[in-house]
């Protein structure tokens, strides 16, 4: 596979991930914001912009300057719109190996994007992250569907697996600094899609060292940053074609990944809230490290030499076929 193929889906994954983890975030604090008269929308609007890694803007914020930050803006780099554009974009690159419905369920996403921003803007802004809920999970079923279970769509499973870590990983960072008592890790909950399964797991008791434990480390729900890193691993480990090592894990984006899940994995019981947020940190350093190191492991262009009628060579660079 070429690598730009290979980086196409592996971006079209974390955009699609990513559009769809900042709409459940947005869906939850947008409701609070507007049932509970008790919080302050400026104060719950800089948490969220914080969460999500958005340097806030001057002057007071409210719903609705928030929700055109965070999911209409078109300026913005980190917005819903932008990410979809942003993962359409790169569908259109990677035609040859993504399949028609995958492309028609981007294409069709991004050319309702701006009707239901209008209807967002009449109805409330609930009715556009539904949307994009919807067509995220459209498009997840698709591919799952739809490609088969080669090189891209494994690149595509492992772009969509780092960026849940790491967005699963920002929610609960808003939050790290809480009461265990504190009704906002139902938020946490809410945001990552995992109230109702949580609640039948644990048989309704709500406590924090509970929640932390189900969205960090529980082994079968798919959106727990075990799952989520576990899958990644898997990933890894079967885009590897070559003999396995006697002396461990050979490439970085491995020994990173694998070194995350030890450590939630043999975690002693009931330590897991006990410096929770430098853990959270070293989690979300991780992701970044790892995206850094498959992009140097399988993205990367090769140098080539041309020669020109001179006879004098020139360096140039060019994609390396057949590395992946």
């Amino acid at each position: 596979m070429l690598a730009r193929n290979a980086e196409s889906l592996f971006w079209i994954g974390r955009y699609v991930e990513r559009a769809d983890d900042t709409a459940r975030i947005l869906d939850v604090a947008v409701h609070q914001l507007l049932e509970d008269a008790t919080v302050d929308p400026d104060r719950t609007s800089r948490l969220l912009l914080r969460v999500l890694g958005i340097d806030p803007p001057d002057g007071p914020l409210d719903v609705w300057s928030v929700t055109d930050l965070v999911a209409f803006s078109r300026d913005h780099g980190g917005s819903i719109v932008d990410s979809i554009s942003s993962a359409r974009e790169n569908a259109r690159g990677a035609r040859e190996v993504t399949s028609s419905e995958m492309w028609e369920c981007l294409n069709t996403t991004f050319n309702g994007l701006a009707e239901r921003e209008r209807a967002a803007r009449r109805l409330g802004p609930h009715e556009f992250f539904q949307y994009i809920k919807a067509r995220a999970a459209m498009f997840a079923g698709l591919a799952d569907s739809t490609l088969s279970r080669d090189d891209g769509y494994r690149f595509l499973l492992l772009g969509r697996s780092v960026e849940r870590v790491d967005m699963t990983v920002r929610m609960l960072l808003s939050r790290a600094g809480d009461r265990t008592s504190s009704p906002a890790w139902v938020t946490v909950l809410r945001s990552a899609g995992a109230h109702d399964t949580y609640l039948r797991t644990y048989r309704g008791a709500l406590d924090a060292h509970l929640v932390a434990e189900f969205i960090l480390l529980d082994r079968l729900f798919p959106r727990s940053v075990f799952h989520s890193i576990s899958v990644a691993e898997s990933c890894l480990d079967e885009l590897d074609q070559r003999p396995n090592s006697r002396v461990g894990a050979r490439d970085e984006a491995q020994r990173l990944l694998g070194r995350a899940r030890s450590e939630l994995e043999f975690l002693p019981p009931g330590v897991l809230l006990e410096d929770l947020q430098a853990r959270l940190l070293s989690l979300q350093k991780t992701c970044r490290d790892v995206g850094e190191a498959i992009a140097l492991q399988y993205f990367h262009a090769a140098p080539w030499v041309a020669w020109t009628d001179a006879g004098i060579p020139i360096e140039g660079m060019a994609e390396v076929e057949g590395e992946l």
